[in-house]
This record gives C-alpha cells, sequence and structure tokens, in this order.
C-alpha cells in the first residue's frame, strides 16, 4: 500500500517537475545572459548596472540552487548539462558584447517575463496538485522579478 502511495504522488509531481526542469534550464540561460550583461556592460550607466547586474545573477544562482534541490527533494533528477539546459530553455542566448546599456537592460527584462510567464504555469500546476512547497517558493521567486522588472523598466524610459 506504501509502495502504491508513492507511485501515485510521483505520478501527481510530474508535470511539476517537468516544468522546473524547464524553468531550471530557462533560468541557468539567463544566469549566464546576466554574467554577460554584467562584464560588458559601458556607458554613463556602468556603474548602476554593473552592480545591479551583479545583484540579479547573484540572486538567480541562488536561485538556480534551490530549484535542483527541490526537484531532488521530489525525486527527480535536475538537469545538469549545458546541452539539455539549451534545448529546454525558453530564453535564447545573446551575445552581450558591444551592446548598448539599454538593450543589454531590455534584453533581461524580455527573460523576466519569459521567466514570470513560467512561474505562473508552475503556480497554476502546484496549486492543482496541491504542493504548497513548491508553489511558495516559486511564488517567492516571482515576487522578486516582478520588483525587479518594475525597476529595471523605469530606468528605461
Amino acid at each position: 500500500m506504501e509502495t502504491e502511495t508513492l507511485v501515485q504522488k510521483e505520478k501527481a509531481t510530474e508535470p511539476i517537475t517537468q516544468l522546473l526542469n524547464e524553468y531550471l534550464a530557462t533560468y541557468q540561460v539567463h544566469y549566464q545572459k546576466l554574467r554577460g550583461c554584467h562584464w560588458n556592460v559601458t556607458g554613463s550607466s556602468f556603474f548602476t548596472l554593473h552592480i545591479k547586474f551583479e545583484e540579479l545573477y547573484t540572486h538567480a544562482q541562488q536561485t538556480i540552487d534551490e530549484l535542483a534541490e527541490r526537484l531532488l527533494s521530489l525525486k527527480t533528477t535536475p538537469l545538469s548539462t549545458l546541452k539539455d539546459y539549451l534545448d529546454k530553455s525558453r530564453i535564447k542566448e545573446v551575445k552581450t558584447q558591444g551592446i548598448s546599456d539599454i538593450i543589454l537592460t531590455k534584453a533581461i527584462l524580455d527573460d523576466l517575463r519569459i521567466l514570470i510567464d513560467l512561474e505562473r504555469k508552475i503556480l497554476r500546476e502546484t496549486a492543482l496538485a496541491g504542493d504548497d512547497g513548491t508553489n511558495d517558493m516559486v511564488n517567492g521567486f516571482m515576487q522578486f522579478k516582478e520588483k525587479n522588472s518594475w525597476m529595471l523598466e523605469a530606468f528605461c524610459k
């Protein structure tokens, strides 16, 4: 009986873990883009954006670790290869060299919109499955992104 319950629980979380792995892959590509923006930003906004991009990639690194650990707690293996990340990511790589500070910021804003969209999808799925732990975690991630989207949008005006 216990084994049957465990199998049922794993089947119920399968759509969530698939979404979380897609989210992990998307976040990894976003993280690398943030690193490139941090390294390559130039111009009059250098000091402001250099610090902001570092804040964002540091937060992304922590988020990625939490996501991988959540996947493991749900009895699933997190994706861990660059190929898998690039194949599964909703965000595409971009070259960050020689790009204006506003274009770099807008690229990050586009990423944040994609991540928020994916987070909302995860939140719907976790609510249906009664997965409050994942729901709570992802909701916190989304709130951080919503606040930073507002700030970056204000910067671009």
